[in-house]
């Protein structure tokens, strides 16, 4: 076991308490997740750089941090709370607990249900129970059943010590193309406070909805955001989901985020990844239905000495599917950005579509990229191809645009903006797609206004 590893379990200690204390809330089959959960995280601990999943992220500052839980009590009146469409179901989450004065439900549709996840739990609710507790032999695929302990156990530090989340359930044949916001503040100035929320989402046969998933901290909040999402799609179901990372630059964030398709669904997510000192999220899809349709892409911008790191994964189970994944990274300065894309097609994935793309844009002679597509490939019906390009901007387009008057720094933005909205033009919420935009701009440090 790496040093890295025992010492995080040597101080995890400060949290034994308010993991006792969790563990005994809640009905049976949360309390077994949980204990499950704690036997994984004590076991596994902390990964190191000798596993290969973390070989180009380390974790070792995090390691050494004596973390406590987020406070349960903050002034949110003060809040700045970012918000995309006037008007939208907007959920806050304060320190990884429901915050009912901040959100609104106003505009849920009929057969949309919006309910914090502890509430949910409470009440019995047999969908929750379903897919995160022990429901039998056919349940679906769950965080503490299916993935590997030694590569996320992070995410069963989330099970163990979780206190609440969002639940949302768009019944079948409902939505409308319902968008909700989904909002996660740390608002908490201590250097060791830990937030761990939670985010289940189900969309039943032929439901429609947009999610649009949003990462933030409060004056720059230095503590750590270790946050699970799990979807859930019924056949013919349509989801679009927007992902965006945004902390401050003295924070850390590891995630997992987890989508099962089920068959003729269709999913498309975009993984926008601007803020943090430290990043990492594993983004896992499972096609597990004839006739899916996935997208799974990405654009991530670091600068100065971040360190943000994108592992996917793509399962294609069952044949006739499709998936399309395009990853952007700009980086900056001292940054480094990393990107570890697998596709695994089935034995019996048959007639499975499967497009990587990996392409990284290094601004300083600085930067670094670690990138590492890859195929595994049991079925002999495919096609499959994957490729990874590094580069710098061209001398051509910059030269063209200074004569014409450009400055530098605008000219450049507007490049890696051009090489950048492969993917951000492809969301089609209009005001979260020119938000998302603005704030590359931002990032890249130019006004165009």
């Amino acid at each position: 076991m790496s040093t890295v590893t025992r010492r995080y379990e040597s101080q995890l200690d400060s949290l034994t308490e308010t993991a006792e204390r969790i563990a005994d809330d809640g009905p049976e089959w949360l309390q077994e997740a949980r204990r499950l959960a704690r036997r994984v995280h004590a076991e596994h601990g902390v990964p190191s750089t000798r596993a290969e999943e973390w070989k180009y992220t380390s974790l070792r500052r995090f390691a050494e941090t004596r973390w406590s839980l987020a406070a349960r009590h903050v002034a949110t009146s003060s809040l700045a709370v970012p918000g995309y469409v006037e008007g939208a179901v907007r959920i806050v989450m304060v320190n990884g607990r429901f915050d009912h004065g901040l959100s609104s439900t106003d505009g849920v549709e009929h057969g949309v249900t919006v309910r914090p996840l502890q509430d949910a739990i409470a009440a019995g609710d047999e969908l929750v129970r379903w897919h995160m507790g022990q429901a039998g032999p056919e349940a679906t695929q769950t965080v503490d059943r299916e993935i590997r302990p030694d590569v996320y156990p992070l995410a069963a530090l989330n099970t163990a010590l979780f206190e609440d989340g969002v639940f949302i359930h768009v019944a079948a044949g409902s939505g409308g193309d319902a968008l909700v916001e989904i909002v996660h503040v740390l608002a908490d100035p201590s250097e060791t406070a830990m937030a761990l929320p939670r985010t289940l989402i189900i969309v039943e046969k032929g439901g429609r909805a947009k999610f649009v998933e949003t990462y933030v901290t409060e004056a720059d909040s230095p503590g750590a955001v270790l946050p699970v999402t799990e979807v859930f799609l019924g056949e013919g179901a349509v989801v679009e989901h927007v992902r965006v990372q945004d902390q401050g630059p003295s924070s850390t964030h590891i995630a997992l985020w987890q989508t099962r398709q089920h068959a003729r669904s269709e999913y498309r997510s975009y993984n926008v990844c601007y803020g943090s000192q430290l990043a990492r999220v594993d983004q896992g899809i499972w096609l597990g239905g004839e006739g899916t349709e996935t997208r799974l892409d990405g654009v991530v911008c670091a600068n100065g000495e971040q360190h943000i790191d994108s592992h996917t994964r793509l399962d294609h189970a069952m044949p006739n599917a499709n998936s399309f994944e395009i990853y952007k990274q700009i980086v900056d300065d001292s940054a480094t950005v990393v990107f570890n894309g697998k596709i695994f097609v089935h034995q019996d994935a048959q007639k499975t579509d499967a497009k990587q793309t990996n392409q990284a844009l290094l601004l300083s002679p600085k930067a670094t990229i670690d990138s590492k597509p890859q195929l595994e490939i049991f079925a002999d019906d495919v096609k499959c191809t994957h490729g990874a390009t590094v580069g710098q901007l061209e001398d051509t387009p910059m030269f063209y645009m200074r004569q014409r008057g450009v400055p530098r720094d605008a000219a450049e933005a507007v490049l890696v903006y051009a090489f950048a909205a492969e993917v951000l033009e492809l969301i089609t919420v209009d005001a979260v797609r020119v938000a998302l935009e603005t704030k590359l701009y931002e990032k890249l440090g130019v006004d165009l206004k």
